[in-house]
């Protein structure tokens, strides 16, 4: 089985359009949770988000704007720049694949396009409607974008999406389907119809009036998660194919488990997710005690966060320090996991773990060393949590070297 290594990344965030502008703005302990200024948000319970800067797509044609989702637009930008910054490997288009997943896909679409058909009639819904809001479109427009052949895969699993997508990844490189893979996760469902059901299910923060603070992991008084977009993209290559080429490598994906729960259509089951742990860690050939830092899932929902955080002990005992960044970023769905995964590879590289914004009171019934400022580490290895509605389950191991 041959090793995926890192050899680029690509990320438009709310906090930053760039995957370093992204990454100094969680270091900072910038966040980017703020009201939502539409009339279309005025009536609904919940009227907060973290938003992408509708700059990130000044490098697309205008076609792009045009024919393009807004989710497939932030995963044509996000993986031209993990492309770029892996320098454009020179790799067979048959050896080449991508794997974008997406909780949601094109909803913006879909929404105003059935808005232009009860209003305006059949004949003015858009030719481009179906290429729009198709889950796979944002692979597959990548695909196209790169040449690439070996594939286009589209997981969709809800909010483990992402990080399902990187594992497929790494399983075409060990196995031998293909020498480089453009994975990562893509979301843009800040929409009234998404937000109005993750509100009638009582999964969404309602601090309307403190946007800032609103999304605050394991703290006592979190009452649900802020929704967030944008994308992050992971270029993995066979070790010996990004030796061969002198590429740089950012570290390794080393390990990865993917498993369903089978226990609720919403909520997760700790034991089944301590044993997703558990799995990544065996994949990768490291006992619990390699693992120096964790991001973790940690939505902000009452529930959630504690399901985590006993998983955690379940698995390490003394868990190692622990980051979630979705305080800064809100939550963004199926690209969750890739960014996370992004963030603890670049807490590896640069040896500083960023900050979990706005643990003000810790809850009692998690017993976590959560960072609270941005933290040196020496950490060799990164867990990396996510999991999804269905009962979707998985978890990354990253390598430094």
């Amino acid at each position: 089985m041959r090793r995926a290594v890192v050899t680029g990344a690509g990320a438009v965030t709310p906090v930053g359009l760039t995957t370093d502008a992204t990454w100094e703005a969680l270091t900072d302990g910038v966040g980017a949770v703020a009201a939502i200024e539409e009339e279309w948000a005025r009536d609904l319970p919940v009227r907060i988000a973290a938003r992408v800067d509708d700059g990130f797509a000044r490098s697309l044609e205008v076609r792009e704007l045009r024919r393009l989702d807004r989710a497939e637009q932030l995963a044509l930008v996000a993986g031209r720049e993990a492309w770029s910054a892996a320098g454009a490997p020179d790799v067979d288009p048959t050896r080449l694949g991508v794997v974008v997943g997406t909780a949601n896909g094109g909803i913006g679409t879909t929404l105003v396009q059935h808005e232009v058909l009860s209003t305006d009639g059949h004949r003015r819904v858009s030719p481009h409607a179906v290429t729009m809001v198709m889950a796979n479109g944002p692979a597959a427009w990548l695909s196209i974008d790169l040449g690439a052949k070996a594939g286009a895969r589209a997981p969709v699993s809800a909010c483990a999406a992402g990080v399902e997508a990187i594992l497929t990844g790494r399983e075409m490189i060990r196995s031998g389907e293909a020498d480089v893979v453009v994975c990562g996760g893509v979301e843009a469902s800040v929409v009234d119809l998404c937000i109005s059901a993750f509100a009638r299910a009582r999964a969404m923060s309602t601090r309307n009036d403190q946007p800032e603070s609103a999304s605050r992991p394991f703290d006592a008084e979190r009452d649900g998660f802020v929704m967030g977009e944008g994308g992050a993209v992971l270029v993995l290559e066979a070790e010996e194919h990004a030796t061969a080429r002198g590429a740089d490598v950012l570290g390794a994906v080393d390990g990865a488990a993917l498993t369903s729960d089978a226990h609720d259509i919403v909520g997760g089951e700790p034991q089944n997710q301590a044993r997703t742990i558990e799995l990544a860690l065996r994949s990768a050939g490291l006992a619990a005690d390699d693992v120096g830092v964790v991001h973790a899932h940690a939505t902000s929902t009452p529930v959630g966060d504690v399901n985590e955080a006993d998983a955690l002990r379940a698995v390490f005992g003394d868990p190692p320090p622990v980051t979630a960044t979705k305080a800064s970023t809100g939550h963004l769905l199926g690209a969750s996991g890739a960014l996370g995964a992004l963030v603890a590879l670049l807490s590896l590289r640069h040896g500083v773990v960023p900050p979990t914004l706005n643990l003000q009171t810790p809850d009692p019934a998690i017993d976590l060393d959560v960072v609270t400022s941005a933290r040196p580490t020496t950490a060799g290895h990164a867990l990396v949590n996510a999991f999804g509605f269905g009962g979707h389950s998985a978890a990354l191991v990253l390598s430094r070297d």
